[in-house]
């Protein structure tokens, strides 16, 4: 009998050729060298600044609009980048190494606002709205309430037909990333409460509505640059054409995003602790203690070597769930682990570099204790760290069970 090895080997050797999840195409190398460079030369010398503030530096979001990065997936016909999910991945990982409050705002520009139109809305919408996105318009993703947070199903946000058409909507939204200057707002609302979830629809509003308004902005302990407010909706009057997808899909449309934006979230966290890494071996090679540079002593090499190792798993964690998104394979469960585990890489590694640069990690002139604030939204939004544990292991007892 032959061996089944022999017979795999006249498929050819391609067969065992692919390459690795960290290897980038040509168009990914250079997006990735751009961010980058932009990062360092347009956005570092604001971070403090902007974090002091808690406001987002609006020439930043005029030069992100102008790089491309507001547009990254949508296609070249809507005034978009045309790189695909993976591009969004690297734009958000580099930005955060930076600074992780300009990397949500473009995550959540393009792994949920853009994504929602050029994934369920329809042409004429896709016409209308994608050429704004991608060019000067930010948006924002409305689904969390006060009582419906992780439970983001129970939300009391009504949107009741009023024939002809028009829908009115009510309620109040919590803890909405880039509400503070965005120009448009995905509101999810259930149009028929007796249907559950089933009745979750999503619309869009402009912000020039005046049935909505932003309230209060969150006084937060990270990322507070990128605005988390409040959406009001009083007597906020849309049209069926403002309707993204189909009445009562909306469901359906905040669970697929949401697994798309956990990848987002993933390789901002990844981004996040090779930003705090960077800094904070850079100081361990050039202080000096006892003679001799404290990143020399084997106590430190070791805790070097285990934060590198972390943040390199995470970061094929995260681009294993990207590159099978992209292509259309299932990776869900991989979007939950990648997210999972960035998020913990990035509150252990921003949290030792503090240590690694002992007094000058604690005080606001350096970027050590910023990370390590930044740090704890991972475990948070998109999904806390419970429902993604939750998610698996549904998941697996699905596979065994």
């Amino acid at each position: 009998m032959q061996p089944l090895v022999r017979g795999l080997t006249r498929v050819g050797k391609r067969c065992f050729s692919c390459p690795a999840l960290t290897s980038l195409n040509e168009d990914e190398l250079a997006l990735k060298e751009m961010v980058a460079n932009f990062a360092r030369a347009e956005i570092a010398p604001r971070v403090m600044a902007m974090d002091e503030a808690q406001k987002m530096d609006d020439e930043i979001i005029r030069k992100c609009f102008e790089q491309g990065l507001m547009g990254i997936e949508t296609s070249a016909e809507y005034g978009g980048a045309d790189l695909g999910f993976f591009g969004s991945i690297i734009a958000i990982e580099e930005l955060a190494k930076v600074d992780p409050s300009v990397s949500v705002m473009v995550d959540v520009q393009n792994t949920l606002v853009n994504n929602a139109f050029f994934r369920y809305a329809n042409k004429d919408m896709q016409a209308k709205y994608l050429p704004m996105l991608a060019t000067d318009t930010l948006g924002s993703f409305c689904l969390s309430e006060a009582g419906s947070g992780s439970d983001a199903f129970a939300l009391k946000t009504r949107a009741e037909s009023m024939g002809g058409g028009k829908y009115v909507i009510n309620g109040s939204k919590m803890w909405i990333t880039n509400s503070g200057e965005a120009g448009l707002f995905l509101v999810m609302a259930n149009v028929d409460p007796s249907k559950g979830y089933k009745g979750i629809t999503c619309f869009v509003v402009s912000k020039d509505n005046p049935g909505l308004k932003v309230g209060k902005k969150e006084n937060k302990l990270g990322i507070r640059s990128s605005s988390t407010c409040e959406v009001l909706l009083q007597d906020c009057e849309v049209h069926e054409t403002d309707v993204v997808g189909e009445v009562g899909k909306g469901y359906k449309i905040a669970i697929e995003l949401l697994n798309e934006g956990r990848v987002g979230i993933g390789s901002q966290m990844v981004g996040l602790a090779q930003g705090a890494f960077d800094v904070a071996v850079k100081y361990a090679y050039e202080r000096k203690q006892f003679g001799v540079a404290i990143g020399t002593n084997q106590g430190m090499q070791h805790q070097i070597a285990q934060a590198a190792t972390n943040i390199q798993a995470a970061r094929l964690m995260v681009y294993n769930a990207a590159r099978k998104k992209a292509n259309n394979e299932d990776f869900i469960q991989d979007a939950a682990m990648a997210k999972l585990f960035a998020s913990q890489v990035a509150g252990d590694v921003a949290s030792k570099a503090v240590e690694w640069m002992g007094g000058v990690g604690f005080v606001k002139d350096y970027p050590a204790e910023k990370f390590y604030r930044d740090a704890k939204i991972g475990a948070i939004y998109e999904g806390t760290s419970n429902i993604q544990l939750t998610t698996i292991a549904k998941m697996i007892q699905a596979q065994y069970a």
